[in-house]
């Protein structure tokens, strides 16, 4: 049975008959996002049920004589009407069929067979892994409805279907709403392609001083006690609790939503190559990474430096990226003729422009299925995120909880495309050989670490201008930070006494505000004073301790498994590049 009633059903049952079927030219096309992008192919989940139909085995052999078999019985089914299968039958593969092939026009589709979903090699279980979590039901089973039907709400919201993991679908949504290359026909009417101008190049482009973790400049650089870019989040910062915050009962945990989506959009990137000059002039429009010593700058002393991930003050010049300079040249009055040196982009650019239009819409398009969206006050926002991962079991058939159940995983799903995204531009690689990830990563045109540093910058500055200003206009501060969490005193178990308002009780620009939308806070944790005190007289971060404290301040029960939806976590790095 199909779940799209407009697409009529395979004549018979044998496999020959299905294989016929795909060759009609289904209508499952994804439609290109840009006009010099390409058509993506559609994708056909079978069922279980669909499987046994077949005469498929419902579970995927597991000895190379019989997949062998298996491989060769698809092969012919699909020569029948000149398609071609992908080299390994698994769980996922391509069927096609070339241009000018006896039995129709060009085609191509995907074939899911749910039922085998997480068998396999190593390799078919790792590249399957996204879609294992998409085809997965609340109660834990495999649902092939259920997987078309978030197939379908993904490619509405991304305009592609998925990669095999979030970090490549963050890329291939680049190259879909900013297609590197286009095809351009010469005077004899040949078809040729070329790159886009201010495209990413491909090779290996990278500088010494921001190569990423794993290249061999920046070992080289290391071994002679060269300096390196070190542009990373905050982490594991804290500073000693001031007399006022020790004596009040609470230590508020808030997260920063979607940090990254909050300044990729706007955010120019070096599309072109670094290029090296000691006669280095400024420009906080052009991306770049500058040598600069803000070791006698004067900061905030309740908050975290603003330059350094750690937290704590450079102890000498370093290398940082544009973002960094001209917010320290804004905020606190750094000179920045003192620079000499630089390496600057041949070509700046808001890269990811497009990118971020088409994630953003799509998180808040999922978190509004759960009852969060912009417009709400503290109070509403709180309580809403407060159920938002709840899902009603008694309507477990289908229609509301269905939908906050796909919401739940594509909201998932969307935080760690971008997050993967962002990972994937300095990705070390560790299961490839050297000369396999020289060749294969750092030779790609998505290896750019320049670029990660420039956002992991812009998001960290962005967190501490909202810290700054929420600690002018209310003497609050955070006296830990870790990543995207801030730890706050408060005298409620709440966030609300931290928040400034302008006069008609609005949430004042630019500072510490909730909700969903990408730059607002939600409220992590609420963890009683003396646990925090206790912890830190041991030199240990008391943001461990987010998660094991509700927002109300009780523990958390170690028995409860209130989420009951499959959280994504992508199997490459997310941001750290590691």
């Amino acid at each position: 049975m199909l779940d799209i009633p407009e697409i009529p059903a395979p004549a018979g049952a044998k496999l020959a008959d299905f294989f016929a079927w795909l060759g009609t030219g289904l209508p499952l096309r994804v439609e290109r996002v840009h006009q010099a992008g390409r058509h993506g192919d559609g994708i056909l989940c079978l069922s279980a049920a669909a499987a046994v139909a077949l005469g498929l085995p419902v579970e995927l052999p597991a000895t190379e004589k019989a997949l062998a078999r298996l491989q060769e019985k698809f092969a012919k089914a699909a020569a029948t009407v000149g398609m071609e299968l992908s080299d390994e039958l698994g769980p996922t593969f391509y069927a096609f069929r070339r241009k000018g092939s006896a039995g129709g026009s060009k085609t191509s589709l995907r074939i899911v067979i749910v039922p085998w979903l997480g068998q396999g090699s190593d390799k078919q279980q790792a590249t399957t892994h996204l879609m294992t979590q998409l085809a997965t039901t609340p109660d834990g089973e495999l649902d092939a409805v259920t997987l078309a039907r978030r197939l379908r709400a993904f490619t509405a919201d991304l305009g592609m279907t998925p990669g095999v993991t979030p970090a490549s679908t963050s890329m291939l949504l680049l190259d879909a709403v900013r297609p590197r290359t286009e095809w351009v026909q010469d005077d004899q009417g040949a078809w040729t392609a070329h790159l886009r101008d201010g495209a990413l190049p491909s090779g290996d482009v990278s500088v010494p001083v921001a190569a990423g973790a794993r290249h061999p400049r920046t070992r080289q650089v290391l071994e002679q006690d060269g300096t390196v870019c070190e542009e990373e989040d905050y982490k594991w910062w804290a500073r000693e609790l001031t007399d006022t915050e020790a004596a009040m009962p609470f230590a508020v945990a808030v997260d920063v939503c979607a940090s990254y989506l909050s300044v990729t959009e706007s955010l120019r990137l070096p599309s072109g190559p670094l290029e090296f000059t000691d006669a280095a002039v400024f420009d906080a429009k052009a991306a770049g990474l500058w040598w600069c010593d803000f070791t006698d700058i004067a900061v905030d002393e309740l908050l975290p430096h603003p330059a350094t991930f750690h937290g704590m003050p450079p102890t000498g010049p370093g290398w940082y990226a544009t973002p960094t300079v001209a917010y320290m040249q804004q905020a606190y009055g750094f000179d920045v003729d003192t620079i000499t040196d630089a390496y600057v982009s041949t070509y700046t650019v808001p890269l990811l422009k497009e990118w971020t239009g088409r994630l953003r819409t799509a998180y808040k398009n999922a978190y509004a299925h759960l009852g969060l969206f912009d417009g709400q006050s503290p109070a509403e926002f709180l309580a809403a995120y407060d159920t938002h991962k709840d899902l009603d079991v008694e309507t477990s058939g289908g229609g509301e909880y269905g939908n906050r159940a796909d919401a739940l995983v594509l909201a998932s799903l969307y935080k760690n495309v971008y997050k993967g995204g962002i990972g994937k531009w300095a990705d070390s690689a560790r299961h490839l050989d050297d000369t396999t990830w020289a060749e294969k990563i750092a030779g790609s045109w998505s290896y750019r670490p320049e670029i990660r540093f420039h956002i992991i910058a812009a998001a960290r500055i962005a967190a501490h201008r909202r810290m700054r200003k929420t600690l002018q206009l209310t003497g609050r501060a955070p006296f830990a930070v870790n990543v995207d969490s801030y730890l706050y005193a408060t005298q409620q178990p709440s966030p609300i006494e931290l928040l400034p308002t302008m006069a008609e009780g609005k949430p004042v620009p630019g500072a510490l505000r909730l909700g969903i939308a990408p730059g607002s806070h939600k409220h992590e944790a609420s963890i009683p004073m003396e646990q925090v005190q206790a912890l830190m007289a041991e030199r240990e971060h008391p943001s461990r301790l987010t998660h094991e404290f509700t927002t109300s301040g009780d523990p958390v029960d170690s028995d409860s498994d209130s989420d009951s939806v499959v959280e994504y976590e992508d199997q490459e790095q997310m941001t750290d590049g590691a």
